[in-house]
């Protein structure tokens, strides 16, 4: 006699496998009608079914076979196609709020949420220098020099933030902070003002003495000296190197009081203090240390502009109209400012073909929508006036970009241009013209509007101011190897 497993495993053999007499016999009708009821109690089934239906198929108890005979991959397919779409959906120009998105994330004034990126080694650099000073209570000064748009006012900012939050980790007492841009400040000695008031928060100083004086004092004796250390941070250090040295000297002299709280961190667009400043500092004995901030590349550059987009769910350049931009921006200067620049005005160029043409296809920013964004930016009228000037010309302008935009001056006069003209014929090995032949020249440039001449009576102390941009000039003769030589050397 059978046991109970047996017989039910007979059962179940004979229900799946073989079709009962009944089931064979069933009409059509009554199949028709069995199918939605089936249908809906086994969707995925009724999905994935074969159209080659079994010839012995009409009731549900030989519905099995049919999932057996779906398609593995097909189901597959459009399943992780379903789910690729929802992890990177298309990017949608006409959407304002996506459009929105995008420039704001390519703005200049946006500050990335995370961490830097591309300045690793500087910002290792300075923290380290500024954790040192904070565990040792040893005041110092630090000096971040660089072109334009390298990160640097940025970079500093980040690592203030690092270094409080370093410091209450390791259970210090947290440094203070204050933060100083040079050309807000009406006279230069109002620097040490402000860094005074920052310190009379906890202590009041002698009113009969300066700022600076008080300072001095504060600094030179123990029981007057604060106990917490400050970070202050001097922003457009070119405003003083150019206006007031000796404030630039007293200001890196504080760092060097026996009781000193200072970590002085000055920013500064010019590349040359070693030449010109620091053998003086050095003989003051407050010599900084300095950390200069490379132009970006262009890998760099296309770094960034991704890591900004990271955020968004959507790609919004195609690859190669991102390295066009990348190559030309760092071929010219290596400023990211002027990078992101370009990225929102080929994403703006995007914008207004899709409202001219409402019919238009969906898509994304190519390489025509930014090779236009880069004309805007760099092939002007201008750049096509520069390449058409005699050589002479051409020079006198390269000695106005190394005085304007390595120098970072404002104004200078005919007799310190001459001298740069000079410096750059003697470099490339071309005889300089006269002094009044050079005179003509400036007047010619000024008549076609590259520069402003003042007047004098002497023709050397004549005023002259750059009207155009200095890095119209640098695009100009990028990849000129005998003006980039011109280029390469600035005297200040």
């Amino acid at each position: 006699m059978p046991t109970l497993r047996s017989a039910t495993a007979n059962a179940s053999s004979v229900a799946v496998g073989t079709p009962s007499p009944a089931a064979a016999s069933t009409p059509r009708s009554v199949k028709r009608r069995l199918t939605p009821g089936r249908a809906g109690e086994l969707p995925a089934a009724s999905r994935h079914t074969s159209p080659h239906r079994s010839p012995h198929a009409g009731t549900g108890t030989v519905c099995m076979p049919k999932l057996l005979s779906a398609s593995p991959k097909s189901s597959r397919k459009r399943l992780y196609g379903d789910l690729v779409a929802a992890e990177k959906p298309k990017w949608n120009p006409r959407d304002a709020a996506q459009m929105r998105a995008v420039k704001e994330a390519l703005h200049v004034a946006t500050v990335p949420s995370s961490e830097l990126v591309c300045r690793d080694n500087e910002l290792r650099r300075v923290l380290e220098f500024c954790k040192a000073s904070v565990e040792q209570e040893k005041a110092g000064s630090l000096y971040v020099c660089g072109c334009p748009g390298t990160g640097k006012t940025l970079s500093i900012n980040k690592i203030k933030d690092s270094l409080v939050c370093w410091a209450d980790e390791m259970g210090m007492e947290t440094p203070d902070s204050l933060a100083i841009n040079c050309t807000n400040l009406a006279n230069t000695s109002e620097i040490f003002g402000k860094i005074l008031g920052k310190f009379q928060n906890r202590k009041k100083g002698s009113s009969k003495l300066s700022p600076l004086q008080q300072l001095q004092s504060m600094f030179s004796s123990k029981d007057s000296a604060p106990r917490r250390m400050m970070l202050v941070i001097v922003d457009e250090m070119d405003y003083l190197i150019t206006r007031d040295r000796a404030v630039l000297h007293d200001l890196f002299m504080l760092t060097t009081c026996a009781f000193s709280r200072c970590i002085l961190i000055g920013i500064a667009n010019a590349i040359d203090l070693a030449d010109r400043f620091l053998p003086k500092l050095e003989s003051l004995n407050c010599k900084p240390l300095v950390v200069t901030f490379r132009a970006y590349s262009k890998d760099q550059i296309s770094d960034i502009v991704k890591h900004r987009l990271k955020g968004l769910e959507y790609d919004v350049f195609e690859p190669l109209a991102l390295e066009f931009c990348a190559r030309k921006v760092a071929a010219a200067s290596g400023d990211m400012r002027k990078a992101l620049g370009v990225c929102r005005s080929a994403v703006e160029v995007l914008e207004a073909r899709l409202q001219d043409s409402p019919d238009q296809e969906l898509g994304i920013v190519t390489f025509d929508h930014m090779d236009i964004a880069l004309s805007k930016a760099f092939k002007s009228a201008v750049i096509d006036s520069i390449l058409c000037l005699p050589q002479h010309q051409q020079m006198v302008l390269c000695a106005l970009a190394n005085t304007f935009q390595h120098c970072k001056k404002k104004a200078t006069t005919l007799g310190e241009l001459n001298k740069s003209y000079i410096e750059i014929c003697r470099s490339t090995q071309v005889p300089a013209v006269g002094m009044l032949e050079f005179s003509n020249m400036c007047m010619v440039l000024s008549d076609q509007g590259f520069m402003k001449l003042g007047q004098s009576k002497e023709d050397k102390l004549r005023r002259v101011t750059l009207q155009i941009d200095s890095s119209d000039i640098t695009f100009a003769f990028k990849g000129n190897r005998f003006f980039q030589k011109c280029l390469e050397q600035p005297r200040c």
